[in-house]
């Protein structure tokens, strides 16, 4: 998995994306974003997913859409994004703190990751797959372990013909009743459009609103 370095590498905050093709054609516009957002410096540490479907998939599941069914990376793939973490969230001897965040199928990735370990201060979910079959009630069945979680949705995203993600509206208003009862400070944000709009400045609100409310926490 091939990743790649923006921002200060010195900063006290350090976000963790992982990302396909796509994502890292629009990052620097992503990390602009950001920048207008918060007063905090940061570095984005990218991981290009060499399978997507698989290496960010927590189990596997049959396709949805065209012919490419999940596979069961995601465990591999966290441990790989831990080696570039130095310390969980309520550690003191290092500065810094670690989001973990992402878009669409990254998005469920940072979600359940946040259920595995306590490393990240944050999660920043943007429209995350929480459709994915079993999800929600794994969330559910798991205490968050992080401080934050943002989630988003696009308005327009449950309004589909595929039946398994028109259920992504149902889900994620669950998920973020989850979140309500396990007292995580949380918020649910919906932007206009579809799946496909915006990827960039809405995973740019995401981490932008974790890290801000990790400060007033």
């Amino acid at each position: 998995m091939k990743t790649f370095e923006y921002g200060d590498r010195e900063a006290g905050n350090v976000l963790l994306q992982p990302v396909d093709e796509h994502d890292l054609a629009l990052i620097e516009k992503e990390i602009e974003a950001i920048a207008a957002n918060t007063v905090e410096s940061f570095r984005l540490t990218a991981f290009l997913a060499d399978d997507w479907n698989r290496d960010l998939s927590p189990w596997k599941a049959p396709a949805v859409f065209g012919n490419a069914a999940f596979g069961d990376g995601a465990e591999e793939t966290l441990r790989e994004i831990l080696r570039y973490c130095e310390n969980d969230c309520k550690d003191s001897s290092d500065r810094r703190n670690y989001y973990i965040g992402g878009y669409s199928l990254a998005g469920l990735f940072a979600l359940w990751a946040v259920c595995r370990t306590d490393r990240f201060c944050g999660a920043a979910a943007a429209s995350p797959s929480v459709w994915f079959p079993g999800f929600t009630d794994f969330f559910r069945d798991h205490r968050v372990q992080s401080r934050s979680v943002y989630l988003s949705l696009g308005n327009k995203e449950e309004r589909t013909r595929n039946q398994v993600m028109a259920t992504v509206g149902d889900r994620i208003r669950e998920t973020y009743e989850t979140l309500l009862n396990q007292e995580i400070a949380c918020t649910l944000e919906w932007n206009e459009g579809n799946h496909f709009r915006d990827a960039d400045l809405r995973t740019a609100r995401a981490f932008s609103w974790v890290m801000n409310r990790h400060r007033k926490i």
